[in-house]
């Protein structure tokens, strides 16, 4: 029979899991509820980071437990996705209409099919933005971290943030720009 390895300190993870998790769920809900922008999908995705998080506690060091625990919600939502992407196979068009927006209620095919393609380029700036940039993005325009709270996850202080952010903001509108769908008159 092989060995185990080293038998988990239950006492141990507990006392790590309520001093660097349970301090920081608010935080995780209000960004997995930016992200899923559904409170159902949102608290799903808390309870699948907190389960990833305890089982986890004993491996991390320490060091910012709230940049380590939004990692857990983000590649918790992003495996809750690709676990729903088999429905779009088997019926696409019952799959699009219970994802819809409420929002798009009375909009036109062509307006929709227009701001996906926008969303698309979005997508694809963020996604080439050097990490650093990125990073500061994620925390403060899409988990809605202030600046100070982003700066404290990165250890980075306050003006690198707002350096950063003004920097990638401006590559994101340089890449829609090329791309010819910029947003127009703004500098």
């Amino acid at each position: 029979m092989a060995d185990p390895g080293p038998k988990r300190d239950e006492a141990e993870a507990k006392r790590r899991f309520d001093q660097y998790v349970l301090p920081e769920v608010d935080i995780m809900y209000r960004v997995a509820l930016s992200i899923t922008r559904n409170s159902s999908d949102a608290e799903d995705v808390v309870q699948e980071a907190l389960l990833r998080a305890y089982r986890a506690i004993d491996r991390f060091d320490g060091r910012y437990p709230r940049a380590w625990l939004l990692t857990i919600v983000r590649n918790a939502h992003i495996n809750s996705v690709r676990r729903k992407r088999p429905e779009l196979l088997k019926d696409p068009d019952a799959t699009m209409e219970r994802v819809r927006d409420p929002g798009e209620e009375g909009r036109s095919t062509e307006e929709l099919v227009v701001e996906q393609g926008f969303d698309a380029e979005v997508e694809t700036a963020f996604t080439s933005l050097p990490d650093k940039f990125r990073d500061v993005v994620q925390l403060v325009d899409i988990n809605g971290l202030s600046y100070q709270e982003a700066a404290d996850q990165l250890g980075v202080p306050v003006g690198t943030i707002m350096s950063r952010l003004h920097r990638a903001r401006k590559r994101i509108k340089k890449h829609l720009d090329a791309a010819g769908v910029g947003p127009r008159g703004i500098t």
